[in-house]
């Protein structure tokens, strides 16, 4: 009995020293990014840039074995700002994420939202791609001059269709455009869209002259025939399509589009390190540089506070331009 209770002291003092056990991520690996319950907010229809984006974070997630059953959930209206509003009323909630971008920074000036991304926490900002020109199969332009000719004898009556609302990338994107082909920007068609999905629809429907959008959401409709792309508005062309870019068209203009995630405000130090570990080890996971590569982003990571100025810059940026076009 004196020797069974030696043992026992010894067992609990060891336990002392070594500590609590370590979290497992669920298959027995400590991975530290585990968070259950982890939930990906789309502040738009499915088919879009966020939505692509949070669907594919939270697969190459998965695959990598960083976390596991990460829910996405689309809560579309008023060019993000719904989801927005609904991201702030979650204070405190670090299993919440929303997958934005520039239009949203838009958004929130042209609708007057309530909340504003200043009221968010910033976690990472994850890629950044070209947009892109776009028209269905039997439109008739076959090239971006064309479309270019046509669009600067009557810009009123080509209607250009864009994913985003005023102020979004698929807004400033034709109006930088037109602006560089010596059409006055208020003479520009634009008619917003609530994501590519939506956007999609009127381009193949022919409710628009062109669509203006990311690469990455329509890839599969351009390598189908569905859709003909005509110009890139990057700084290079894209591997593995004949299309130029709009300086090579003869527009002096480049412009680029990015996207991230933010959370709910009064998160803890130890929710918002996690959130931000997550996505930090996610970009460095083979499966998400994969996806970089299929989906043709550029990776454009800035973690919390970087990314928090960077926000804050591209939203004295937005409202400078908007209010150029008196808007």
């Amino acid at each position: 009995m004196r020797l069974r209770a030696v043992v026992s002291t010894l067992c609990a003092a060891l336990l002392l020293l070594v500590g609590p056990p370590l979290i497992s991520s669920g298959d027995g690996k400590d991975t530290g990014t585990n968070i259950p319950g982890l939930r990906f907010m789309v502040p738009n229809t499915p088919g879009g840039g966020y939505d692509i984006t949070a669907r594919t974070a939270a697969k190459d997630a998965e695959d990598a074995e960083l976390n596991h059953n990460i829910e996405v959930f689309n809560l579309p209206g008023a060019g993000g700002t719904v989801g927005l509003s609904r991201l702030v009323n979650e204070r405190g909630n670090g299993k919440l994420t929303m997958s934005m971008g520039l239009g949203v920074v838009g958004a929130v000036h042209t609708n007057r939202a309530p909340s504003t991304l200043a009221d968010a926490t910033p976690i990472a900002r994850l890629v950044e791609e070209p947009n892109i020109v776009v028209v269905a199969k039997d439109s008739p332009y076959k090239t971006f001059r064309q479309l270019l000719e046509a669009w600067r004898k009557k810009p009123r009556s080509l209607p250009v269709g864009g994913g985003s609302s005023a102020g979004g990338p698929d807004h400033l994107a034709p109006m930088l455009m037109a602006e560089g082909a010596g059409i006055a920007p208020k003479t520009v068609n634009y008619v917003p869209y609530d994501g590519g999905g939506e956007l999609l629809a009127s381009v193949l429907g022919g409710k628009v002259a062109f669509g203006v959008s990311g690469l990455g959401e329509y890839r599969d409709q351009i390598e189908s025939g569905e859709l003909r792309l005509l110009a890139v508005t990057g700084p290079q062309r894209v591997d593995g399509f004949d299309a130029p870019t709009l300086k090579e068209a003869g527009i002096d203009v480049e412009f680029t589009n990015w996207r991230g995630i933010v959370a709910p405000p009064g998160l803890s130090d130890t929710q918002r390190t996690r959130l931000i570990r997550f996505f930090g080890t996610l970009r460095d996971s083979s499966q998400w540089k994969e996806s970089l590569r299929r989906n043709g982003w550029d990776d454009a990571y800035l973690p919390g506070e970087k990314f928090g100025r960077f926000l804050a810059s591209e939203d004295r940026r937005v409202d400078s331009v908007l209010k150029g076009l008196g808007q």
